[in-house]
């Protein structure tokens, strides 16, 4: 019986043994997972019990400080400011592969060809498919290629942190010397206000007439680096702008203890750090000390710059117009704006557009001693997705339809909306070709214009260039009815067309379908326009006399996206031009034809 009882407790003791060791491993594995998430994502514990932290819910102060003494700052801050932060929904976007635009021209490469008639015949929808199919990774690098409408392109604005690449950035402007671009090569030679427009109008008073400057505290950071595209800072308060020290200083009212500095280059390709390069920085920070004032303005100030890709008609717009009219539109006029790395001739071009949005003399920043005092102020400009607003997001809620309408205003273009054909009886609608002499050229344009003509269209062809008069190209775009072209910065005229007229973007060969529908495709539907895509086949390119048609850059032109964005601008944009299918474009003309008739 002893042996018995002995074999039962040495089988008990077994059993318990299992069980407490079993026990010991549990433990040790949660103690060593709990401490790699500490030492690894201690914001999942920070500010998120329950294990999960949205950005969105995150306190944005504590994620997009740069340049800040973070220890002095947190001791300092009050329950107050913390409060503030945390009810601002604007955080630091997740990162995810972009591409950078490449500042640098004319680069060139070769093109391809494909297997067989079936494929030499591609359709437009098995093009189509083909780049939309792909997963995001590999198109351009990593770049998501599209948004099917607004609230996707919102989402997909959380989802990024890199710049959009375009295939128009190569074609930034071709030859503007370092004076026409007005940079600060000797920022003390020249103290005085460049008065780039015919306004003769001053908001700054003399020292004698000094204002009673709002001392109130600023309770949130200074600035935004949350956005994407586009850093922001705004403040209001005694605000001094010292130029030749590129600084903007909040002096900070008595007892405070806060300690903040920003860097910023006002311009919007956040990521592109080519084209930022060429940017001046400027620091903007909390100071108790700073120079005295000898100028001083009623009015608030934007601080932006213009060098970046400038020259270039789609940047021209995307990256300034746009940002610019969301960015002071509000203002009526009453607004100063500060330009660092002025470009004298740009300004010249869109003057009128200037004249519009504010009702007083430039202020070229690089040339400029003076230091001026603001009560409210801006430093950089409101951007989104490629030549879109988000309303969401936007004072206001602008949009593009708010800014189709404000560059019709602006240069007093006649016609707000497309007249139906039916209203006006033997009138033809008119078609306007956007032509292109380097590359993307249309091939075949004579025949072109011969089968539109044949269907009942009375045809316009123009180039659209750098050297282009804005206004008399403004005019002409705003008569037609319906405009095409090959992808290129020409489309971006569509913001001259009256609502609801057609444009029409011819895709080059290469999966491009995803940059062109985010490029032009999404903005014109934005601004109230109707909007038609069709992708090349394999015989409509130019590709064919490079390429022998079983080569890989007709089978699978998406496994070219693998090599990054310059090397399918060089294989798909430098060299391949269009000679477009009547037989198979025809449809989409009767198409555009029948909306206009209804």
């Amino acid at each position: 019986m002893k042996a018995v009882e002995r074999a039962k407790l040495v089988r008990s003791l077994r059993q318990e043994s299992r069980r407490l060791r079993l026990l010991v491993l549990v433990i040790g594995f949660f103690l060593i997972t709990l401490t790699f998430v500490v030492f690894i994502k201690p914001d999942a514990i920070l500010f998120n019990l329950n294990g999960r932290l949205s950005v969105d819910q995150a306190p944005r102060s504590l994620l997009i400080r740069q340049g800040v003494d973070t220890a002095a700052t947190a001791s300092r801050r009050s329950a107050d400011t913390l409060a503030a932060a945390a009810e601002d929904p604007k955080v630091v976007d997740g990162d995810s592969a972009g591409i950078e635009a490449n500042a640098n021209a004319n680069a060139n490469a070769g093109g391809g060809a494909s297997e067989d008639e079936k494929r030499v015949l591609t359709s437009e929808t098995e093009q189509g498919k083909m780049a939309e199919a792909a997963p995001a990774s590999e198109l351009l690098g990593g770049e998501e290629e599209g948004r099917n409408g607004l609230h996707k392109g919102r989402q997909e604005d959380q989802e990024h942190k890199m710049t959009l690449p375009t295939v128009s950035n190569y074609s930034i402007h071709e030859t503007t010397n370092d004076s026409d671009n007005g940079k600060q090569e000797d920022r003390k030679t020249d103290s005085g206000i460049k008065l780039v427009t015919d306004v003769d109008q001053s908001n700054s008073r003399d020292r004698s007439h000094q204002p009673a400057l709002d001392n109130m505290g600023w309770d949130k950071p200074l600035c935004d680096f949350s956005n994407f595209r586009a850093n922001v800072c705004e403040m209001r308060g005694n605000i001094r702008i010292h130029p030749s020290g590129s600084s903007v200083m909040y002096m900070e009212p008595a007892g405070s203890m806060k300690d903040e500095q920003w860097k910023i280059k006002p311009y919007p390709r956040k990521g592109d750090e080519l084209c930022l390069s060429h940017i001046t920085e400027v620091t903007v920070q909390f100071s108790k000390v700073a120079p005295e004032c000898t100028k001083y303005h009623d009015v608030p100030a934007v601080i932006f710059a213009l060098t970046g890709y400038t020259g270039n008609l789609f940047h021209d717009f995307t990256d300034v117009l746009v940002p610019l009219f969301t960015t002071a539109n509000e203002f009526n006029g009453e607004v100063q704006f500060l330009i660092t790395d002025m470009a004298i001739w740009w300004t010249r071009k869109y003057a009128v557009v200037f004249e519009k949005l504010t009702k007083y003399p430039l202020i070229d920043f690089n040339k400029d001693n003076e230091v001026h005092c603001f009560k409210h102020t801006i430093v950089g400009l409101h951007a989104y997705m490629e030549l879109t607003i988000d309303p969401l997001k936007a004072p206001h809620n602008y949009s593009m339809v708010d800014f189709n309408k404000f560059m019709r205003r602006t240069y007093s273009l006649p016609r707000d909306e497309v007249t139906s054909l039916g209203e006006v009886p033997k009138t033809k609608p008119r078609l306007l070709i956007i032509s292109r002499q380097r590359t993307r050229m249309f091939l075949n344009l004579k025949e072109i214009v011969a089968m539109a003509e044949e269907i009942g269209y009375e045809v316009v062809v123009e180039e659209a260039n750098v050297n282009s008069n804005v206004a008399h190209f403004a005019n002409v775009v705003n008569s037609v009815d319906v405009m095409m072209g090959v992808h290129g910065a020409g489309l971006t005229n569509c913001v001259f067309l009256p609502h609801s007229a057609i444009l029409i973007q011819i895709v080059p060969w290469g999966a491009l379908d995803g940059i062109c529908r985010v490029d032009f495709g999404y903005p014109a539907e934005q601004m109230g326009l109707r909007y038609k895509h069709y992708s090349i086949g394999v015989h409509e390119s130019s590709l064919t006399d490079q390429y022998p048609l079983d080569h890989e850059i007709f089978k699978n032109p998406l496994a070219f996206h693998k090599n990054g964005f310059e090397f399918v601008r060089q294989t798909f944009m430098d060299t391949q031009n269009v000679r477009l299918d009547c037989n198979r474009f025809r449809p989409i003309l009767l198409e555009a034809l029948d909306q206009l008739n209804q």
